[in-house]
């Protein structure tokens, strides 16, 4: 079922237009939400999470554009896995590999996609500690300047500095062999 008909059916308030959009990303909203989850909680606490994204989605359906679901359901399973990490006064995994979020696009692009991800994640890995975190914490977890500085700690033109220069760093080691061909 396409997205344009799921959101249709879910305006209608018809649940084959929500077990569609279930269907259809149930796994990426679980990656998403287990990657910032895991070892943090129980498994209920993930399903309950990736429950709520979807009941959102129900919820706020008029809201909702075919072609922008996934991304809205991406950004949504973040923050509530965020939430629910605060609700329980834990603190976001940091030290796992949360760089290798599989893409279910197109197959053929995997191997360009993969080496990609090698490359991002090398450049991650070779930064400072304290950057390393702030740059996870402020782009793949979405975490605002003052969250950062508050959860590590810091100043927020502290963050700020860190970010631009980590930003610096990677475009830096990303592009160093683009001369040549090589990337």
């Amino acid at each position: 079922m396409r997205e344009a008909a799921m959101l249709r059916k879910i305006r209608a308030g018809d649940p084959a237009g929500l077990e569609g959009l279930m269907t259809a990303y149930l796994p990426y909203v679980s990656v998403i939400v287990w990657n910032i989850l895991r070892g943090a909680m129980p498994p209920e606490d993930g399903e309950e999470v990736v429950s709520d994204v979807f009941l959102a989605a129900w919820d706020q359906a008029a809201d909702l554009r075919a072609g922008h679901v996934k991304g809205w359901l991406g950004a949504v399973a973040r923050n509530k896995a965020r939430n629910k990490l605060r609700q329980a006064g834990k603190t976001l995994p940091l030290e796992e590999n949360i760089l290798e979020l599989p893409d279910p696009s197109d197959p053929t692009e995997g191997l360009t996609r993969e080496e990609e991800r090698v490359q991002v994640r090398q450049a991650v890995e070779a930064l400072l500690e304290t950057d390393r975190e702030i740059f996870l914490r402020h782009y793949y977890y979405a975490q605002t300047v003052r969250e950062i500085a508050e959860a590590m700690e810091l100043k927020e033109p502290t963050v700020k500095t860190k970010l631009r220069r980590g930003r610096e760093k990677l475009k830096a080691m990303l592009t160093k062999g683009d001369e040549t061909g090589e990337t």
